[in-house]
């Protein structure tokens, strides 16, 4: 878009309203495992470490190796053929490259997770102490990133430590947080319905708000552009808060409307989008590239055009990002690549027969 034209300050200006969707990924991831194994006596967290890794290591790998060779094919990016392996193993150990910042976090998380789970089952009566205690470091740590590392060198630090955006210590309040809601999880439902519409009024007055942080942080503390727009500001901690309880409750009003009057085809379809998010997250980057790529082509038309475009463009990255993972999913062997292990199909034939001799045995055994 033209610089300075009133479309691109409108995306830019309302773009942080997008950031709260990577901690919703987190709080989901701690919300799930602790919903999994947290009710668990007796846990092989090696058996654990050794499914969790395979299951999500494998696409990481493929993902990372597969998207720079087509980044490099297209010549338009800053990575090199020859240095291929080089540039491979920098995406690999530091997972910086096509949006693998949230495996790589994960990783670290289920190297933990043992320990947190620890902690919660020794501590029952402190769970609520946890949660106020994660988010007040979360807080503290925020107000750091944004107020205090600008002004210091960070040339010789440690790269874990340099580039916290893939450091899990910026997001633990998330999974505190959905670790808390999975163990307490009635309780946290009940209060949330009731708290319902409070929930809702703030999440459009924190949306509204984000607009008024993108002119603060430009006009007041004359930040750059990457860091007006970065995830990691107090406000956005709120804000993603907000929205993911928020969600949380759109997502209680579904599971009822499902059960009750829902259009089978609908819930059919969500069911679909469920059974590859992971995988439409994983090949996001190929849609994206060639959306980039026709957008190229289209740098004539003015801004305003480009703006209407927008749902057009959001339609291709969606569909093309589902479709891809659609056919790893439904086509043997590619179901590795989005960590969903497809067997033989002589074993799906013998898995299958077994199933439909189970629910003919279970239906006589009514019939009696």
């Amino acid at each position: 878009m033209t610089n300075g034209s009133w479309s691109q300050l409108l995306l830019q200006a309302t773009h942080l309203m997008l950031h709260f969707t990577r901690m919703g990924f987190m709080f989901m991831t701690g919300l799930v495992l602790f919903l999994n194994y947290y009710q668990r006596d007796h846990q092989n967290w090696w058996q654990f470490w050794k499914k969790r890794y395979t299951s999500v290591g494998i696409p990481y790998l493929a993902w990372n190796a597969i998207l720079l060779l087509l980044t490099t094919l297209g010549g338009k990016t800053a990575f090199n053929g020859r240095n291929y392996w080089h540039e491979l193993l920098d995406a690999v150990i530091h997972g910086n490259h096509f949006y693998l910042y949230y495996v790589f976090v994960t990783f670290q998380l289920y190297l933990i997770f043992p320990v947190l789970v620890g902690l919660f089952k020794r501590h029952p009566k402190k769970h609520f102490l946890f949660l106020v205690v994660s988010l007040a470091l979360q807080m503290l740590l925020l107000i750091a990133i944004k107020y205090g590392l600008p002004h210091i060198d960070r040339s010789t630090w440690p790269y874990w430590f340099r580039s916290y955006g893939m450091n899990i210590m910026v997001y633990q309040a998330y999974f505190i947080a959905g670790a808390f809601t999975a163990i307490h999880y009635q309780q946290v439902v009940h209060w949330l319905t009731t708290q319902a519409s409070v929930i809702y009024h703030l999440a459009m007055l924190l949306a509204l708000g984000t607009v008024g942080l993108y002119f603060f942080n430009q006009n007041v503390l004359h930040l750059s552009l990457a860091r007006t727009q970065l995830v990691h500001q107090p406000y956005i901690m709120l804000y993603a808060l907000i929205m993911i309880v928020t969600v949380f409750l759109l997502g209680l009003k579904y599971a009822n409307l499902r059960t009750t009057r829902l259009d089978p085809a609908v819930d059919h379809f969500i069911k679909l989008g469920s059974k590859v998010s992971f995988g439409i997250y994983l090949v996001q980057t190929i849609p994206l590239l060639l959306l980039n790529g026709i957008l190229s082509y289209l740098d004539y038309l003015p801004a305003w055009f480009l703006l209407l475009l927008l749902p057009l463009g959001y339609l291709l990255v969606g569909v093309g990002s589902f479709m891809i993972a659609w056919f790893c999913y439904r086509v043997p062997p590619f179901g590795i690549l989005i960590g969903r292990m497809q067997q033989p199909a002589a074993r799906r034939s013998t898995v299958a027969n077994e199933n439909k001799q189970q629910n003919a045995n279970e239906l006589m055994t009514k019939k009696i």
